[in-house]
């Protein structure tokens, strides 16, 4: 009942006769939050609210809680997803959790159907500046791939080594968005703005030597962009410029409709 459609569906019903108000009732009494022990809360109306269901956050959370929140939220929507998970917290959930499956590099684990369908158009192109921002890449390519979009995926093509990157300029050409991850001076977003004419997201990671600061110094030099178009995440944050990305086409489809 957290989709439109079905919402949609029930109240026809509603109004055709066809189901009681006691009835419509029991199926919307949760719909604003479902309190599940005295832990937590789910958002149901989330997805009516803004199109992207609520997202469990794996870490500081115990497995049993992840677990109850997951089965829970499985009765309402066809794809659950928890971000942060570790390999040992997934080797807890999965006896608990019915056809768990684990995205490891991206490190996290869904409720999902085998193929998920491609709901909106566009793409979204996600590079990585380095291996060890994969990570961080891979939860946004993983965040927006089960959330019904498109992604291309182009790893390693830092500035170091530019031609790598320069290799592979169909893959900034063909993109609706650009998620662009890197770590050390995160210098990769700006050069991709520069050849790109799409809306360009930068991650910082926290990937790099002691005066990198965790991640500081990447998040301000892609603050101080002198490329246009870069909007800047939060360090580490692959997971919000995924659904930055998805709005942006979300957008661009409410404006093809209008």
């Amino acid at each position: 009942m957290t989709e439109e459609k079905a919402l949609q569906s029930l109240l026809k019903a509603v109004a055709n006769g066809t189901i009681t108000t006691d009835a419509a009732f029991s199926q919307l009494k949760d719909l604003a939050y479902e309190p599940v022990d005295d832990f937590a809360k789910i958002d149901h109306h989330r997805s009516l609210r803004t199109g992207f269901p609520e997202v469990i956050w794996g870490q500081d959370k115990t497995p049993e809680q992840i677990a109850r929140i997951m089965n829970v939220m499985r009765l309402r929507n066809q794809v659950v997803m928890a971000t942060r998970i570790t390999p040992e917290a997934f080797a807890t959930l999965q006896p608990k959790v019915r056809d768990l499956r684990y995205y490891q590099s991206a490190r996290i684990c869904a409720i999902a159907p085998l193929q998920i369908e491609v709901r909106y158009s566009g793409k979204i192109g996600i590079l990585s500046a380095g291996t060890a921002d994969l990570p961080v890449a891979e939860e946004a390519a993983v965040t927006a791939e089960l959330s019904g979009f498109e992604v291309e995926r182009l790893w390693d093509v830092g500035v170091a080594g530019i031609h790598r990157l320069l290799n592979n300029r169909h893959v900034i050409e063909s993109a609706t968005v650009l998620i662009v991850v890197a770590g050390m001076e995160g210098a990769l977003p700006s050069v991709v703005a520069g050849l790109a004419d799409s809306p360009v997201i930068a991650v910082p990671t926290s990937i790099g030597y002691g005066a990198s600061f965790g991640g500081l110094a990447p998040l301000l030099t892609m603050l101080n962009s002198c490329a246009a178009g870069i909007g800047v995440v939060n360090i580490d944050n692959g997971f919000g410029a995924a659904v930055l990305a998805g709005q942006i086409l979300r957008s661009a489809e409410k404006l093809r409709m209008a």
